[in-house]
Parts: C-alpha cells; structure tokens; sequence
C-alpha cells in the first residue's frame, strides 16, 4: 500500500482502525483501555479516542520506518567496513610481499658485505707485508752499498723484519 495511501486512510476517522492495522501488519492488540468497537453513533461520542489511537498508529508507523532506515544505514556502513577491510587485507599483503623482497636483498647486501670486508683485510695484510719486503729491500740496498756487503746491517735488516 502507498504512503499516500496510508495517510488517506489514516486522515479519515471513518476507518476502521483495526482493520487497517491487520492489513499494514500490526496486531490488533486491543488494551484495558481500547473499547470494543461501537456503532456510528457511540463513535461520534469517541471522536478524542480515536484521534488518539490515530495518533499513536502514526507514531508506531514512524518509529517503524524510522527503525527500517537506520538498519539500512548500519547495513550499508556494515558493508563499506567490509570492503573498507577487505582492501586493507590486500594492501597488508603487498606491503609483506614487499617487505620479503627488501629483506632478501638486505640480506644478500650484507653477505657481500662481509665478504668484501674479509677481502679488504686481506688485502690490507698483503699491503703492509709488501711494504715491510720493499723497506728491507731498501735497507739491503742501503747496507750493500755503504759497507761493501756489510753483514751487520743485513743481519739487522732481517731481525726488523
């Protein structure tokens, strides 16, 4: 039934009240205080009644429908959260694929950075051991030409090195 509809009927008093609402789905709970329904004349005399009971049946409409959209909205926001996680889950799985990557080349990076460390001091030993052969070298040199073959300063030469 149109929401025109409804408010055409519930606008006129010549409704029958519980009618309507067992036709919209409403109970026809009729309390302490609800009179059995009247004739045309003893209807008249409840005209405040039913304005009433007309009133409290658009209040229950409202707060129906008032309920319907707000469990709409939650749905919908539901939904967004789900989506919303959903591609936070995708983004964490890009960013850990990633992190893998970056962890593996940092680890070879520091493999071959130690291997070129081990290099570098070995090659500095090499270094400081062709230094000391050249010094004696120059020493031998030094000694042979000073002394004629000078066997002191030889002898000295090889205890320095």
């Amino acid at each position: 039934m149109a929401m025109a509809g409804v408010h055409h009927l519930l606008s006129d008093p010549a409704v029958d009240l519980e009618a309507f609402l067992a036709d919209i789905g409403f109970g026809t709970e009729v309390g302490p205080a609800d009179p059995p329904p009247q004739d045309t004349t003893a209807a008249a005399a409840s005209e405040p009644e039913d304005d009433e009971r007309l009133r409290r049946l658009r209040r229950k409409i409202s707060n129906r429908e008032s309920a319907r959209r707000s469990r709409a909205r939650k749905q919908r926001h539901l939904d967004e959260l789900r989506v919303k996680a959903a591609t936070l889950r995708a983004a964490n799985r890009d960013i850990a694929a990633r992190l893998r990557g970056v962890s593996a080349r940092a680890a070879l990076v520091s493999l071959t950075n130690a291997r070129l460390r081990a290099e570098a001091h070995a090659l500095a030993r090499r270094l400081a051991a062709a230094r000391r052969a050249l010094v004696l070298r120059q020493l031998y040199a030094a000694a042979s030409a000073a002394t004629g073959g000078g066997f002191e300063l030889q002898a000295l030469a090889s205890l320095i090195a």
